[in-house]
C-alpha cells in the first residue's frame, strides 16, 4: 500500500486547486503512517489562513460536525448556513480523537460537489488568535484538512466563513465506503473524545433537532442504532 505524506504543505486557500486526489484506500494505512503535527506547524497553518485578516476584525468559523453541538469557544453569534461546493461525510480515518492507529474511527469532512448546511460562528476579534490555537489542535492533530474561506449563505446574508475542508490528497482520506463497512469502522473506533458511535449519533440528532435533513446520515445512524 502506497502512502503519501505531502511533507513541508501548510493548507490554504488555494492549494491543490487543479491537482488530482490521490487515491482513497478503501483501507487504512498501517498504524507507522499516522503522526502528529507539532506546534510549529499549527502556527504557520494559522497563519497562512490568517494572511489576509487585519488583526482585529471578527471573524467566522462554519461548523459541519461536532462543532455544531460542541464547539467549545467562546462566540457572539451563531447562525443557520449552508455552503456549496462540498458535502458532509465520513471520509476521513480517525486515529485519535475517535479512534487510534491500530483501529481507527471514521469523522467527518467537507468532501468535493453538493452543499452543506451547518451552523456558522461569530468570534471576536481580540479573541480569534486564542481560540484558532485550540480549534487547531482539535480540528487539525494531523492537518488533513484545508482551511478555506467560503461563502456561508445565512438567512441574514452571506459572511466569509474559515472551513476545514476535506484535503483530498491527505492519506487518511477514505470515500466509496458502503453503509454496512462505514458502521462497522465506526462500532469499532474510540479515541480521546470518546466513541466515534457517540460521535456519528450526536452529529445525527442535532441535525435532525434543528431541522438539517442528511439523508445519508439518517441512514447510517438508523444502522448504528440497529447494531447496538
Amino acid at each position: 500500500m502506497q502512502v503519501l505524506y505531502n511533507k513541508g504543505r501548510f493548507p490554504s486557500d488555494i492549494a491543490f486547486v487543479n491537482k488530482p486526489a490521490a487515491r482513497a484506500h478503501p483501507l487504512p494505512p498501517p498504524p507507522e503512517a499516522f503522526r502528529l503535527r507539532d506546534a510549529a506547524w499549527h502556527q504557520a497553518s494559522i497563519d497562512q489562513a490568517l494572511r489576509h485578516w487585519d488583526g482585529r476584525s471578527d471573524l467566522w468559523v462554519f461548523g459541519y460536525g461536532s462543532l455544531i453541538w460542541r464547539p467549545e469557544f467562546d462566540h457572539l453569534e451563531a447562525r443557520r448556513a449552508r455552503i456549496h461546493g462540498y458535502h458532509r461525510a465520513l471520509c476521513l480515518w480517525s486515529r485519535i480523537n475517535r479512534g487510534t492507529p491500530e483501529h481507527p474511527g471514521l469523522v467527518f469532512g467537507l468532501d468535493l460537489g453538493g452543499s452543506c448546511a451547518g451552523t456558522a460562528y461569530r468570534i471576536a476579534g481580540a479573541q480569534v488568535p486564542g481560540i484558532l490555537d485550540a480549534l487547531w489542535q482539535r480540528e487539525m492533530p494531523s492537518g488533513a484538512y484545508i482551511p478555506r474561506w467560503l461563502n456561508c449563505h445565512t438567512a441574514a446574508g452571506p459572511v466569509s466563513g474559515l472551513v476545514f475542508t476535506m484535503d483530498r490528497r491527505d492519506e487518511g482520506y477514505v470515500t466509496g465506503l458502503s453503509t454496512e463497512q462505514i458502521v462497522a469502522i465506526v462500532r469499532q473506533g474510540h479515541g480521546r473524545y470518546g466513541p466515534c458511535t457517540e460521535y456519528v449519533l450526536q452529529t445525527a440528532d442535532t441535525l435532525e433537532a434543528v431541522g438539517i435533513t442528511d439523508h445519508r446520515l439518517r441512514v447510517i445512524a438508523r444502522s448504528l442504532r440497529s447494531s447496538l
